[in-house]
């Protein structure tokens, strides 16, 4: 959610502009549209895209069968490959994509210019091409042939074109929709350059729904130096929203896990009408019998957005209680059992006095956050192994290919766990490993996971050891032996 007086006109905005190529190349593109897949920021790392045609050309490329051409693209537009055409006409055509033919329009344009076609003969080659049905292909390219010899094209020559523009074209995008996308990524890239913080508030509200992308899309925030606030009950909206002059955003309610629309509109509009709730009696008090269900303030309380008031297991101890008195305020004062006093404005409330209840552990705590939330808000599970994981591992966040075929020890949280069979009939998985700098995809093969199943499901805290791997660009482990460190549960 942007602030209420920021204004941006996107048809305004510059399509030089430095700090946009800088994140670009940088691939700091998570959210950023089209742009933001592992494999993409690979290649824009390697392109280092310094105008808006490259960003237009890796939207055509990055696509099943011209993928191929993109190390060509990138390593002509840095000089290390030397750009040919095989013949002149062709560089004023290719000359912008560094003499690649990546799309339809410039395949009809060769067609022109080179063999003398009309614009509707073009059209039919483009489709052609296109449907790859070997009959249609086999006139077109004697019409192809033929056209450019005509055109003054020496026949051998105009044979090694056909046969050079076949893979290409048969790969052919639509520039006008490339374009199209491309314009939408560097808006979007721009946002996210010029305004970090409002920028990931919307991207966070745009996938409320989603608990683990949640957890993604904050990790990304941490990555970006902007602070993720916890829910709040005075303080949240229904979605995520940016804290004025600060560089944070607060939680929305309606991304919390179990929680209705109908409780979540009382409260905010409460707020907004009447000011702050002052205490869980307050807040009782003046939501509407109606909002409170139980299945919703249980969320609202195991996430936390009542903190300010009271422990979080000494509300669910007394939620029925609370949503009692809640239920016999509203009868009261739908009745005429006040006496004389039935035409008054008194309220009908009362301060709730609480029972006493053991606190929630530290471990329920974090794991109704996880639950709810996607992601770890009042502390991390890890916090407690911080001294022992510095000390006998490596940090994930240091991984980089100077570590590829080296055997490491790494440790943390199991975050999620994802199970296959393998041909031999036997079940391996692929788990995500957390610590507190950073997360690692781990394969376990089926010996490993045979010798210590306990060990390797999701919420356990291991060592792993095992070595790096490099899988297409992307840096993985193959752990050979883990092992189980138990979480005290009591604290």
């Amino acid at each position: 959610m942007l602030h209420d007086n920021l204004k941006i006109d996107l048809d305004k905005i510059p399509y030089d502009d430095l700090k946009t190529f800088e994140l670009l190349q940088q691939a700091l593109t998570t959210s950023v549209f089209q742009l933001e897949s592992d494999g993409m920021k690979r290649y824009l790392k390697e392109l280092k895209p310094s105008k808006f045609e490259d960003i237009t050309a890796m939207v055509a490329l990055y696509r099943p069968g011209p993928m191929q051409f993109i190390p060509d693209y990138i390593e002509r537009k840095h000089g290390r490959q030397e750009i040919t055409y095989l013949h002149p006409k062709l560089e004023s055509i290719l000359k912008d994509t560094y003499g690649i033919c990546i799309y339809q329009e410039q395949l009809m344009k060769i067609a022109q210019e080179v063999c003398g076609f009309t614009l509707g003969e073009a059209d039919v080659l483009r489709k052609a091409v296109g449907k790859k049905i070997k009959e249609l292909l086999d006139s077109q390219e004697v019409k192809f042939v033929d056209g450019a010899v005509k055109n003054g094209v020496d026949k051998k020559i105009a044979k090694e074109l056909w046969q050079w523009i076949l893979p290409f074209a048969s790969y052919g995008f639509n520039k006008s929709h490339s374009a199209a996308y491309a314009i939408i990524a560097y808006e979007t890239a721009y946002l996210k350059a010029h305004y970090p913080v409002e920028f990931m508030a919307s991207v966070l509200t745009s996938e409320k729904a989603d608990v683990e992308r949640i957890s993604f899309l904050i990790d990304e925030c941490k990555k970006m130096e902007v602070e993720v606030l916890p829910p709040n009950i005075n303080e949240s909206l229904k979605n995520f929203t940016v804290v004025p002059d600060k560089n944070q955003i607060r939680f929305g309610l309606l991304a919390i896990k179990n929680v209705g629309e109908n409780i979540i509109n009382s409260t905010t509009e409460e707020v907004k009408n009447n000011g702050r709730f002052k205490s869980i009696s307050d807040y009782i008090n003046r939501i509407p019998v109606k909002d409170l269900n139980k299945k919703s303030m249980e969320a609202l309380i195991k996430a936390g957005a009542f903190d300010e008031f009271e422990e979080r297991n000494k509300l669910l101890q007394n939620l029925e209680k609370m949503l009692e008195i809640a239920r016999e305020n509203n009868k009261k004062a739908n009745t005429n059992q006040i006496g004389l006093f039935a035409n008054t404005n008194i309220k009908v409330s009362s301060e709730i006095k609480l029972e006493p209840a053991p606190a929630a552990s530290n471990f329920e705590r974090l794991a109704w956050e996880k639950e709810l939330l996607g992601l770890y808000v009042s502390s991390h599970p890890l916090n407690e192994f911080k001294g022992l994981l510095e000390k006998r591992t490596t940090p994930i966040s240091k991984l980089d290919k100077t570590l590829v075929d080296k055997k490491m020890v790494f440790g943390g949280l199991i975050s999620s766990v994802r199970k296959i069979i393998t041909k031999t009939g036997k079940p391996m998985i692929f788990m995500k490993l957390e610590d507190l700098t950073g997360k690692a995809e781990v394969t376990v093969f089926p010996n490993l996971l045979e010798r210590v199943p306990n060990a390797l499901q999701e919420g356990k805290v291991i060592l792993v050891a095992g070595r790096v791997q490099d899988r297409n660009g992307e840096l993985q482990i193959l752990a050979d032996d883990a092992q189980e460190i138990v979480i005290p549960r009591s604290v």
